[in-house]
C-alpha cells in the first residue's frame, strides 16, 4: 500500500493544488494546459479511489481520495453548466448592455436608412420611371392588379416562416460584417434595403392606396423588431467600420478587436430576436385577423424590446453604483 500511495501522491498533491486555485476563481482561471491536466488528474484520482476501495482497507485513504474525487468533479460539473449561465448572461446583461454602449451608431444606421428610405417613396410615388431603375416593375403590376404577394405564405406558414427569418437573419449578418470594409459595406446595405422598402411602399401608394393601406398593415406587426434589427446590425457594422477609420491610440486590428465582441454581441442578440419577427410574419401578419390586431401587435413589441434593450442590466449598474 505504500508503494501505491508513493506512487501516486504527486498526482493528487497536484489535482488539490489545481483545486485550491478553483476555490477562487473559475475553470477559466486555469491555462489551458492546465485544464487538460486537471481533467487527467481527476481520471487517475477516480480510478486510483476504485483500486483504492477493492485493494486496501485503509479508511483514511479512502476517505481522502472521495472527497478529493468529489471537489473535482464539483468543479468540472459546475463548468460544464457555465453554457447554461453564459447564455443567461447575454440576455440579461451583455446583449441590452452592448445595445446602449453604441446606440450612436444604431441611430446612424437609423438616420441612413431613413433618408435613403424617405427620398425613394418621395421618387417612386412622384416618378414610377425611378421605380422602374429600382427593378420594382413588378411591384407596380401587383398594385395594379391588387395582387397581395404576402398572402401566400397562408399555403404554408411554416415553411414561410423558415424562410423569412433565414433570408432576414442573413441581411443583418451582412449589414453586420460588411462593416469590415471600413463601413462602406454597412452603407450599401442600409442604403439598398432604405431605397427598396421605401421605393416599394411608394409605388403601391401611387398606383393604389388602399393596396398600399393593406402592405403596411402586413409589415406593421412584424416591421418593428425586423426593421430595429436592421438598425442594430447596421450599427454593429459602422462600429466595426469606425474602429478601422479611427482606432485612436491602438492600432487598427487591436481597435477591430476591442470593438469586435461589442459589435458581435449585437448581431447575435439581433439574429435571435429576427427569429421572433419571422414568426410573426410567416403566421400573424399574413392572416386574416383585423388591422387593430396587427397594428398593436407592432407597438406592444416594439415596447417589450426597448423596454428591454433600455431597463434591463441598469438595476445591477444602479447597485454597483450605490455599493461605491
Amino acid at each position: 500500500m505504500n508503494r501505491f500511495i508513493n506512487d501516486r501522491k504527486n498526482n493528487w498533491e497536484r489535482l488539490e493544488g489545481l483545486l485550491s486555485i478553483l476555490e477562487t476563481s473559475s475553470i477559466k482561471g486555469l491555462s489551458r494546459m492546465e485544464v487538460r491536466e486537471f481533467g487527467e488528474l481527476y481520471r487517475r484520482a477516480a480510478t486510483d479511489l476504485a483500486i483504492a476501495r477493492s485493494e486496501t482497507r485503509d479508511p483514511k485513504l479512502i476517505n481522502y481520495l472521495n472527497s478529493l474525487v468529489i471537489r473535482a468533479h464539483g468543479k468540472i460539473y459546475r463548468a460544464e453548466n457555465q453554457g447554461a449561465n453564459l447564455v443567461w448572461q447575454f440576455f440579461v446583461k451583455d446583449f441590452p448592455n452592448a445595445f446602449r454602449r453604441t446606440w450612436r451608431f444604431t441611430a446612424l444606421a437609423f438616420a441612413v436608412f431613413m433618408f435613403f428610405g424617405i427620398a425613394s417613396f418621395v421618387l417612386c410615388y412622384n416618378d414610377l420611371n425611378f421605380a422602374d431603375q429600382l427593378g420594382l416593375t413588378e411591384i407596380q403590376y401587383a398594385a395594379q392588379s391588387n395582387h397581395q404577394w404576402w398572402l401566400s405564405l397562408n399555403d404554408g406558414n411554416q415553411i414561410g416562416a423558415s424562410a423569412i427569418l433565414t433570408n432576414n437573419i442573413l441581411v443583418a449578418l451582412k449589414a453586420f460584417a460588411f462593416g469590415a470594409f471600413f463601413g462602406i459595406g454597412t452603407l450599401y446595405v442600409l442604403v439598398t434595403n432604405g431605397l427598396s422598402i421605401g421605393g416599394v411602399l411608394g409605388v403601391c401608394y401611387k398606383v393604389s392606396p388602399d393596396f398600399g393601406n393593406s402592405l403596411v398593415t402586413f409589415m406593421v406587426g412584424h416591421g418593428v423588431i425586423e426593421l430595429s434589427c436592421i438598425f442594430i446590425a447596421g450599427g454593429a457594422g459602422m462600429l466595426l467600420g469606425y474602429s478601422l477609420i479611427n482606432p485612436g491610440d491602438l492600432t487598427r486590428a487591436q481597435a477591430l478587436k476591442k470593438n469586435g465582441l461589442e459589435a458581435v454581441r449585437l448581431a447575435v442578440g439581433c439574429a435571435i430576436l429576427l427569429v421572433i419577427a419571422g414568426i410573426i410574419e410567416g403566421f400573424l401578419s399574413p392572416s386574416n385577423l383585423p388591422p387593430f390586431v396587427k397594428f398593436g401587435t407592432g407597438i406592444m413589441t416594439g415596447i417589450a424590446m426597448y423596454s428591454y434593450l433600455i431597463m434591463v442590466g441598469q438595476q445591477e449598474k444602479s447597485a454597483i453604483v450605490n455599493a461605491n
